[in-house]
């Protein structure tokens, strides 16, 4: 009983999971198309507006102030390369979640595989930025690489015991 309730959790956790990379997926699609719609200036002021309140409560802030110099480091390169790479990497990780959501099992092992390269990603900007930010989505993706690789071995145990009683049954 404590097996199959442990199974059940292990589940659960791994849809709760693929379902939060694919949400993830679909807001880097469309930070892509809003970052190729809007040109570098437009999204300089644009961030100058949402970061206007934390810069009257916090002259000093570094948040504020790093995102309004990040935005004005944006020039057409910078933007081609941002768009690309968030368009490339949302449409990859909704594609994986799709597929895992229709138990497709080839798509264990490439998710599996591609989270592990996101992973080695995550630490190389780490190595350059130190940003926490960076160790959370690292720790939060091998939480998910785990989950799917238990979820494998479920999905095939289940085809197994299947492929087997349809051959006793014929």
């Amino acid at each position: 009983m404590a097996s199959s309730i442990k199974q059940l959790l292990l589940h659960d956790s791994f849809r709760v999971g693929i379902t939060l990379k694919g949400l993830d997926g679909i807001l880097e699609i469309v930070a892509s198309l809003a970052l190729y719609s809007i040109s570098p200036a437009k999204m300089t002021e644009l961030v100058k507006r949402l970061v206007e309140h934390m810069l009257v409560r916090m002259p000093s802030g570094y948040l504020a102030a790093h995102l309004i110099a990040a935005s004005q480091k944006l020039n057409n390169d910078s933007r081609e390369f941002a768009v690309f790479y968030l368009l490339t990497h949302g449409a990859v990780k909704v594609i994986l979640v799709v597929c895992l959501w229709m138990n497709k099992l080839w798509a264990y092992p490439l998710t599996i595989a591609i989270f592990g390269l996101f992973m080695l990603y995550l630490m190389g900007r780490f190595a350059h930025t130190h940003s926490i930010s960076m160790v959370l989505l690292t720790i939060f993706d091998g939480v998910v690489i785990y989950l799917t690789w238990v979820e494998f071995q479920q999905q095939k145990r289940k085809r197994f015991a299947q492929h087997r009683a349809e051959e006793t049954a014929g």
